[in-house]
C-alpha cells in the first residue's frame, strides 16, 4: 500500500539488541503474552530494520523514548540511558527524534539531566509514566520537571488511562486519570501536555481535558484504532482535529497495521493529515 501522507510517530520504543539486553525480563513476556506480539520482537531490531518497517508504513519520523520505568534499585524498574537514544538521533537525524524519560525520585538531578538532554543532545520533549512511580500527574514531585519543560519550551508526554500488570511481582496502581491534568494545565498554562495511550477507560474525561485546555493534547497510541471509542474517532474528525497526535507505542502496536486501521476509519482528509503529521509538526516544531 502506498501512503500519500508521510506520518510522524510520536511514541516509539527503541528495541535494538543492545537495548533489549538492558530491559528487564518482564518486558518480553509482556509484549508476547499480554500484547500478543510475535516472540521474535523480544530479540530486538536494528535501527535500520526499524526504518524499513517505518518506510513500509509511510512513517517519515519516529520519536524514540529514553524511558525511565520506576525508581532504580526497585525490582522490575529500569532506565534506558539518554545516550543510546542520542546516538540513534545523531545517526539518523532526519528520521529519529529523542524524548527524555523522567523519574521524579531523581529530583533536581533529573531536572538538570533533562536540560542537558535538550540543550546538548537535541532532545525535543519529555516523557513519563505516572503509574511506574504511583504518582499522579498533579503530584508536587513532577512540578520541577514541568517548570523546566516550560523554560525549555518542550512538550511533555505522560501516560493516561489504566495501567496494566507488567511485572507480576509488582502490580501498580492506575493513577493516570486524565482529570489530574486539569490542575497541571491551570498551574502551567504555557506547558504543552500530551496525554498518551488515549485515556482508556476514561477517554471521555481525556477528551474533556483536551477540549477545555488549549495546552492539552491526546496521543492515540497503544490501542488499536479499530477498537477506539467512537467518541474519540468523532473528536479527531471534528472539533478536536487540532488536538490529537499519531503514535503507536511500538512495539506495542505494529507500524503498518496501525496505519492501515487509521486509513480505514474514513476520516476527513483535513483531519487525517492533521492527525498523522501536521499536529505533531506544530507541537514539536519539526521541519
Amino acid at each position: 500500500m502506498t501512503y500519500t501522507i508521510k506520518a510522524i510517530d510520536c511514541v516509539v520504543n527503541p528495541i535494538t539488541p543492545e537495548v533489549m539486553r538492558l530491559r528487564p525480563a518482564w518486558s518480553k513476556a509482556f509484549w508476547h503474552g499480554k500484547i500478543g506480539r510475535d516472540a521474535s520482537v523480544g530479540e530486538g531490531l536494528s535501527h535500520k530494520q526499524m526504518l524499513e518497517l517505518m518506510d513500509k508504513a509511510g512513517i517519515e519520523r519516529s520519536m524514540l523514548i529514553a524511558t525511565k520505568t520506576g525508581q532504580m534499585g526497585i525490582p522490575g524498574s529500569w532506565h534506558l540511558p539518554y545516550s543510546l537514544v542520542a546516538e540513534a538521533v545523531q545517526q539518523y537525524p532526519d528520521r529519529f527524534s529523542g524524548l527524555a524519560g523522567l523519574d521524579p525520585t531523581e529530583g533536581m538531578n533529573g531536572v538538570r539531566a533533562l536540560e542537558r538532554a535538550v540543550r546538548d543532545d537535541g532532545f525535543i520533549g519529555a516523557h513519563y509514566y505516572p503509574h511506574w512511580f504511583e504518582l499522579p500527574a498533579d503530584h508536587a514531585r513532577w512540578y520541577p520537571f514541568y517548570a523546566k519543560c516550560v523554560e525549555l519550551d518542550i512538550p511533555v508526554q505522560l501516560q493516561v488511562g489504566q495501567s496494566l500488570v507488567y511485572d507480576p511481582a509488582r502490580p501498580l496502581r492506575s493513577v493516570g486519570r486524565p482529570i489530574t491534568l486539569d490542575a497541571v494545565a491551570c498551574d502551567f498554562p504555557e506547558l504543552k501536555l500530551v496525554g498518551i495511550h488515549v485515556g482508556i477507560p476514561w477517554t471521555e474525561e481525556m477528551i474533556a481535558m483536551s477540549w477545555k485546555h488549549k495546552n492539552i493534547f491526546i496521543g492515540c497510541d497503544a490501542h488499536s484504532p479499530k477498537y477506539w471509542p467512537q467518541s474519540f474517532v468523532h473528536y479527531i474528525n471534528s472539533y478536536g482535529q487540532d488536538k490529537v497526535i499519531f503514535g503507536t507505542d511500538y512495539p506495542v502496536l505494529d507500524f503498518e497495521r496501525t496505519r492501515k486501521e487509521i486509513e480505514a476509519l474514513g476520516l476527513k482528509p483535513e483531519a487525517l493529515v492533521k492527525l498523522l503529521r501536521d499536529n505533531a509538526r506544530n507541537l514539536y516544531k519539526l521541519p
